[in-house]
């Protein structure tokens, strides 16, 4: 549950607007690897989970108990007798599976196939994936319902994936494509980052305590010594209070020492 925020559940859980996904699980017999799949479901905000023929008994503890608190998925899970049945309300279905077939289909990465899927739904389209079972994967007349086979690049020599794994693999895919979520930031906790004019001030006062020193005793290369250095902090993204960390450094190493 690390990381789960349930006030932020809540509120994604309220937008009937957000285009859905549905999972399709063919022939699952591990209650754990569909408590699993159910688990990278609601990390992804999906919650339409879909099993055909469970080997085990449904409704699964086994399964409650992976989803690591995904209950929504769980508990709203739906039990189909065929594949047909359980994607005879969509319109748009892909198969993921990572065995060649002997049959023409478009194939597709899920980086390039997967947000292709997602312009779909929010066309007004009823979209789903179906994933097969650990033990032999889909059956070719599974496939041959799927408008696209996702086939995801991996390792030609190892492409063995937990069913746990492959679901996250399309549903990461799918929150992906429209996540406005930077690349990267700092975490700042209870300080700031430092301004330019702090940096300077900084700069300024470690340089000239470098002169005193005498660490630049060779006057023509200071200029190009002193941009290093600075170039050194400047990649460190320092935070205020970084910034006044190593003022005290600076202060401790020029302070006159009692002998």
């Amino acid at each position: 549950m690390a990381g789960t925020d349930k006030s932020q559940l809540e509120e994604d859980e309220s937008t009937p607007e957000t285009p859905s996904l549905a999972v399709i699980l063919v022939e699952p017999q591990m209650g754990e690897n569909i408590g699993m799949a159910s688990r990278a479901m609601l990390n992804c905000g999906l919650t339409d989970l879909r099993l055909v023929r469970p080997r085990d008994v449904w409704p699964n503890p086994k399964a409650s108990n992976a989803a690591s608190g995904a209950d929504v998925v769980v508990d709203g899970a739906r039990v189909f007798e065929t594949t047909a049945d359980a994607i005879a309300d969509l319109s748009v279905v892909y198969a993921a599976t990572a065995r060649p077939r002997d049959m023409i289909k478009t194939v597709m990465t899920p980086r390039h196939g997967v947000p292709n899927l997602r312009r779909e739904a929010e066309a007004g389209q009823a979209c789903g994936v179906i994933f097969g079972g650990e033990r032999a994967g889909l059956h070719n007349d599974d496939v041959a319902l799927a408008d696209v086979v996702l086939q995801a690049p991996l390792n030609p020599g190892f492409r063995s994936l937990n069913l746990g794994h492959a679901v996250l693999m399309v549903c990461y895919e799918w929150y992906q494509a429209t996540n406005s979520a930077p690349g990267e930031f700092l975490t700042e906790v209870h300080t700031r980052q430092a301004t330019k004019g702090e940096l300077v001030n900084f700069f300024e006062r470690l340089e000239g305590a470098l002169d005193d020193s005498g660490f630049f005793h060779v006057l023509e290369k200071r200029p190009v010594m002193a941009r290093n250095i600075r170039n050194i902090f400047q990649r460190s993204q320092l935070t205020e209070q970084e910034l006044r960390t190593l003022h005290g450094i600076v202060s401790a190493l020029i302070m006159p020492r009692n002998v």
